[in-house]
């Protein structure tokens, strides 16, 4: 959410930023924004003033009721007829004061309604572009291979070491659940683990956050599109599922001063994720690709303003370095201003390698949200000169798995059918070093 003082003095600016993002319908917004802060601020200088004046005239009427008591015959009814016409005023006054504190109420919501729906400014670095055909690929690391034998569907990798049961799970739960098990399932928590300690040895805390919020705390994080596509909400609670574990993470900042010594914060967060992901998909979408359930490994950085692009840079490496490190090839893709969720400054997506569609998919997701989420939530930072600022927040996923396990499969799948394991995650595997099909032994 933008400062409300920024879009008053800059409405050209915050205008063309729309436009960069493709949402024209949203211009006419930024004057009805102005038009309402305007009003509102008539009405507190109004309400303003007339506190003034009741002041004035209740403290008038003390010295008049003193001389009244003395008064007789014509001066007393002088004197009284200026505390009736006083006290008058004062009633008159208060019924206004009533009027413009309802205003006052009903303008601030009206603003904060639209304000919430305004996107954050974009960086001058983003790309321009409608969607996410514009994201433009900005590198590669490691050599991506097409082997010459086939690379099947990543549920036959995964059902022929008896790995995952979808059947099951949509009898038990319905499209887009899934039973892992067996070595996926265990495949599955080694990268979790390994992701995790990975983390930890970069300086991250490692957290476990709850899994369920507060609406005011998904307002706080995330646009209100955003919010209706993904969140499941738990029926006759102001309690919503998280659909990753920052939601929860910057949540733990809400209404809070932060000892600017204290900065940066670096924390890393297991937890399940839950999302409608509505909409139909392909054939490339399904199987454990986009589900309703799934858990992941995040990172999270609140800094100062002037380090945050400093930690953009450094988060979105080590999701190549996490991934470089058990084989799996992967790109950087600069995401383009129509891709940005509202609230980003900046955004780029780590695409892995999957040689049996022959190019790369989305694995994670790498955001600098600027002061948007500090300013929703109400958080401050104390700086060392004793003034209040916002800080800076930013997200990316370390992994998560299950879609992970398919670049993974896939990218170490041999002609046998076995699957190798990376000296990495032997560790987490019990010393394994080859996973063989169960048909295969």
């Amino acid at each position: 959410m933008l400062d409300i003082k920024f879009l008053r003095e800059n409405p050209e600016a915050v205008k063309e930023n729309i436009r960069k993002k493709f949402q024209e319908a949203k211009l006419p917004m930024v004057d009805e924004v102005i038009a309402l802060d305007k009003a509102n601020r008539a009405a507190i200088q109004e309400a303003s003033d007339l506190r003034a004046a009741k002041n004035q005239l209740s403290k008038a009427n003390g010295p008049l009721f003193g001389k009244l008591k003395k008064a007789e015959g014509a001066e007393k009814e002088q004197l009284q007829a200026q505390i009736d016409e006083n006290t008058a005023k004062v009633k008159a006054n208060d019924r206004r004061l009533a009027e413009l504190e309802a205003l006052e109420t009903e303008y601030a919501e009206k603003i904060r309604r639209l304000m919430l729906q305004i996107p954050n400014m974009i960086d001058p670095s983003v790309p321009i572009g409608p969607d996410d055909s514009a994201n433009v690929e900005v590198a590669r690391f490691g050599e991506p291979i097409v082997p010459e034998y086939e690379i099947p569907y990543h549920t036959q990798i995964m059902e022929s070491f008896n790995g995952i049961d979808l059947d099951a799970a949509g009898r038990v739960s319905g499209n887009g659940f899934y039973y892992l098990l067996g070595d996926i399932a265990r495949l599955h928590e080694a990268v979790l683990a390994y992701a995790r300690d990975f983390m930890i040895q970069k300086g991250f805390t490692f957290c476990i956050p709850p899994f369920m919020i507060h609406g005011n705390v998904v307002e706080g994080v995330m646009s209100q599109t955003d919010m209706d596509a993904m969140m499941y909400k738990i029926e006759g609670e102001d309690l919503y599922l998280i659909g990753t574990s920052e939601h929860s993470m910057i949540g733990k900042f809400i209404d809070q001063i932060i000892p600017e010594d204290t900065l940066p914060q670096t924390l890393t967060s297991y937890s399940p994720c839950f999302r409608k992901e509505k909409g139909a998909h392909g054939i490339e979408e399904r199987g454990v690709y986009r589900i309703h359930q799934f858990e992941k490994q995040e990172m999270i950085v609140v800094c100062k303003p002037e380090d945050s692009m400093e930690w953009y840079e450094k988060m979105w490496r080590y999701s190549v370095e996490l991934f470089q490190s058990m084989g799996i090839p992967v790109r950087q893709l600069e995401c383009c201003s129509g891709d940005l969720a509202d609230l980003k400054v900046k955004s780029c997506d780590i695409e892995a390698w999957s040689p049996r569609q022959k190019k790369y998919f989305e694995v994670c997701s790498c955001s600098n949200l600027g002061d948007a989420q500090a300013r929703r939530l109400k958080m401050r930072v104390k700086g060392a000169d004793g003034k209040m600022y916002l800080p800076h927040t930013l997200n990316n996923t370390v992994v998560a798995p299950p879609r992970m396990l398919i670049a993974f499969l896939e990218n170490r799948l041999q002609a046998d059918g076995t699957v190798t394991i990376p000296a990495v995650l032997q560790p987490y595997m019990g010393g394994t070093e080859i996973l063989v099909p169960k048909n295969n032994k």
